[in-house]
């Protein structure tokens, strides 16, 4: 059983920055496709970013520039470093594996408030 484990979120103010870590378990990870969601209150959950085994990468418009996604094969873990924070970019945000199966973090929660 793969489980995908978050840490890193917390509280923020708006300009500052986080780094979201999801650490993986298992022995698959150098090959996987991973993402990072996000959904904040009353809204559906949406793709951030993602990064292939190829380190190639997509990012939603809305944190193109500020967020950045990476990954550590040897740590089997994904980043997601997130810079200049808005009260917007509060939500609770999940680890997905994309590829090849398909799991999901327990998420963690993101405030960004003054």
């Amino acid at each position: 059983q793969v489980q995908l484990v978050e840490s890193g979120g917390g509280l923020v103010q708006p300009g500052g920055s986080l780094r979201l870590s999801c650490t993986v378990s298992g022995n698959i990870f150098s090959i996987t496709t991973m993402g990072w969601y996000r959904q904040a209150p009353g809204k559906q959950r949406e793709l951030v970013a993602t990064i292939t085994s190829r380190d190639n990468t997509n990012y939603a418009d809305s944190v193109k520039g500020r967020f950045t996604i990476s990954r550590d094969n040897a740590k089997s873990t994904v980043y997601l470093q997130m810079n200049s924070l808005k009260p917007e970019d509060t939500a609770v945000y999940y680890c997905k594996m994309e590829f090849p199966f398909t799991y999901w973090g327990q998420g963690t929660q993101v405030t960004v408030s003054s």
